[in-house]
């Protein structure tokens, strides 16, 4: 049984491309009348920035299950949603078990915090305790069409071992309301099946945890289990963590670490491991602490996450281990800090009208998004997003839940004219807030070939753009070269692709270096280095190629929101500047060197948060031995809408000077700052 107290886990031992004409017409089309959730009487004392407490937390909780218990009419109906078209499974009909499987386990996650405080919750007029107690006596019926076959003695590790991993988790949390009054019939079945895939082979990845989760829950039940198996993936799983919070989740950085590693390392630590394996829980703790020295800052000042990697649909599942600091004893953590992240990140998806569609949540950012899906999903499983309610088992008088929301060091720490850098030595991931939008920013790993790529998620956008905003989600390429927050080149078959092979060189006085090879042909190479400044960013690249090419640059994305994006030109001494307009956010791109054209290209179908959408372009054509010593540089910058710009914001380099025959570029800001690009 799950018995978190005050001492907490670590105590005791489509698209077409437009030339824009500088107004686009379309608003942002919802994708369902749902009605978002809405606060019920908010707590401003507790939380004056969101609202939200505990019990909001709840009500947040039994909104999203409402939704899922709809489709729930008698015990015997599946935890099945409509399919969202695509390339998402179910594909065929051996596939609908699994399916069925994961709306099962994922649901319980939101579903079991909420049982945990009230076992008699009734949904639909469905008793959800005996629901899904009726639903896991199925899965081991073999005259039930959920019925799950075990894995067979040469078997491989599938979907089913991540389900019935997730499933473990619940196990542990609520034994009295699911485990408990099973047969022991039902028991031993159960424990077949399961124990056939947690005992047994797995991928190398956070995917050792559903193994560790099986294991250690029958363990503890008094079944017999591998425990040899069980260590060799608990030190495997500790052999990820790089540092600075960052585990590598085999071979990418990205939300993995926190709704995975940390979230699994805490609760696995507090509902087993502290009185089996002491020691493996000290070392999952001081990567816990890192964590929570570091992964706050990648979330804006009012809470939104950036939108960045796979599985992107499980969105609010990002702020699931935040809730657990409040259990590290010892720590000096701003708790007020944690909860206004986690609620603003809640709050984010659940207020958004196109988050739900048929009442459950859509494969996506927002709404539907069909470049952000992987084919390992199904509809269900945006319910991982669930993991963030394992909150609540946080007791409510922890400090998670008591102590005054706050802004932490967005509040009074950070100066708006000012950028801060966290530079994450172990993983080469580069975290950026930026004051004057109250924005974060993230770099890091992406080197991935897509012709090795089988899933086709770690060559794509997901992880290649040069950089990913929490105030500007990632667009996706077009057939048609539109192109946010990269380089795209026109190749030898005469497609547009994108950069997406990266090695990382250096960051050096506030510039992080790579270097880039285009994947079909590697004599198209170029050195980036990109400077954050206080309001956008200084690029200042050197193309390298061997060989003539076309090549485009976009800055972010802005998607048509509640008015026409506008879009106009700025002179700024020598150099005009490119902006755009959607009424929320202004874009500018300044053209330093190199660059032969702008322009604002309207894209159709690529954005998360629109169907329309602009980004500004420069591009240029690049001959090697004729373009001397082939600097590219620009600005991108943005600023709230309706502000003016100045001609220091817009122009902040007052010079520019290249040398040694453009391994090295001398910058100017002034008389009182000079800075120097170094390529070699």
């Amino acid at each position: 049984m799950i018995k978190i107290c005050k001492k907490g886990i670590w105590g005791m031992a489509l698209a077409g491309m437009l030339f824009c004409s500088c107004s686009a017409n379309n608003k942002i089309e919802t994708q369902s009348g749902s009605v978002v959730f809405e606060l019920e009487d908010p707590d401003y004392q507790t939380s004056p920035l969101t609202g939200m407490t505990r019990e909001h937390w709840k009500d947040a909780a039994r909104y999203l299950l409402d939704g899922a218990f709809s489709y729930i009419n008698q015990l015997d109906d599946p935890m099945q949603f409509p399919k969202q078209p695509g390339k998402s499974y179910p594909q065929r009909e051996d596939q609908v078990p699994t399916e069925k499987l994961e709306g099962l386990c994922r649901t319980l996650f939101v579903a079991a915090p909420l049982l945990k405080d009230d076992s008699t919750l009734v949904l639909n007029d469905i008793k959800v305790a005996d629901y899904y107690r009726h639903q896991i006596s199925d899965l081991i019926n073999p005259e039930s069409p959920a019925f799950i076959v075990p894995r067979s003695k040469d078997g491989g590790p599938s979907q089913n071992l991540v389900e019935f991993g997730a499933l473990a988790i619940s196990l542990f949390t609520i034994p009295d309301v699911i485990w408990q009054p099973l047969p022991q019939s039902q028991k031993d079945a159960l424990a077949d099946v399961m124990l056939s895939y947690g005992d047994g082979p797995t991928v190398s990845s956070n995917w050792k945890f559903f193994n560790i989760f099986v294991l250690s829950f029958f363990k503890d039940q008094g079944y017999s289990v591998n425990e040899k198996l069980l260590e060799e993936y608990l030190r495997k799983s500790l052999d990820d963590y790089r540092g600075e919070g960052w585990y590598n989740d085999s071979p990418a950085y990205d939300y993995y670490s926190m709704w995975a590693f940390q979230l699994y390392g805490a609760i696995w630590s507090e509902v087993f491991g502290q009185r089996y394996y002491p020691d493996y829980v000290a070392k999952f703790k001081k990567n816990f602490v890192d964590m929570a020295e570091n992964y706050p800052y990648l979330f804006s000042k009012n809470g939104t996450m950036v939108m960045w990697g796979r599985s992107i649909s499980y969105r609010m599942g990002s702020v699931a281990p935040l809730p657990f600091i409040g259990l590290v004893e010892g720590g000096e953590f701003n708790l007020g800090w944690m909860r206004r992240i986690a609620s603003g990140t809640i709050l984010q998806f659940l207020q958004h009208p196109d988050f739900l569609k048929d009442r459950v949540p859509t494969l996506g950012f927002y709404g539907a998004f069909e470049p952000a899906v992987q084919i390992y999903s199904c509809r269900e499983s945006a319910f991982w997003l669930g993991k963030a309610f394992l909150g609540l088992l946080v007791p409510a008088e922890n400090p998670f839940w008591t102590a005054v929301e706050n802004e932490g060091p967005w509040e009074n720490e950070m100066q708006s004219d000012l950028i801060y850098n966290r530079f994450s030595p172990a993983t080469n991931l580069l975290i950026t807030n930026y004051p004057t939008i109250g924005a974060s920013e993230v770099r890091s790993w992406c080197h991935e070939k897509v012709a090795d790529d089988w899933q086709k998620f770690r060559s794509t956008e997901n992880y290649n753009r040069l950089s990913y905003s929490s105030a500007f989600p990632w667009q996706a390429d077009g057939v048609n070269g539109e192109v946010a927050m990269n380089y795209v080149f026109r190749n030898a078959n005469d497609e547009w692709e994108a950069l997406r092979l990266y090695t990382f060189r250096k960051f050096e006085e506030g510039v992080y270096y790579r270097d880039a090879v285009l994947e079909t042909n590697e004599n198209i190479r170029i050195q980036l280095s990109e400077m954050p400044l206080p309001n956008g960013i200084l690029r200042v690249d050197r193309n390298v190629s061997l060989e003539t090419v076309f090549m485009r640059l976009g800055h972010y994305a802005l998607p048509v929101k509640n008015e026409e994006i506008h879009c106009r030109t700025q002179q700024v001494g020598d150099y005009e500047a490119t902006i755009i307009d959607n009424g929320e956010y202004q874009l500018a791109l300044v053209p330093l060197r190199g660059w032969e054209n702008s322009e604002v290209v309207k894209a159709t179908g690529l954005h998360p948060e629109s169907v329309q959408s602009s980004v500004i372009d420069v591009t240029a054509s690049f001959h090697p031995g004729v373009d001397s010593q082939s600097i590219y540089a620009c600005l991108m910058l943005w600023k709230k809408s309706g502000e003016l710009w100045t001609d220091d914001e817009l122009l902040p380099v007052k010079q520019i000077d290249v040398l040694n025959n453009g391994t090295q570029v001398k910058l100017s800001f002034g008389a009182e700052k000079q800075q120097t690009i170094s390529f070699e």
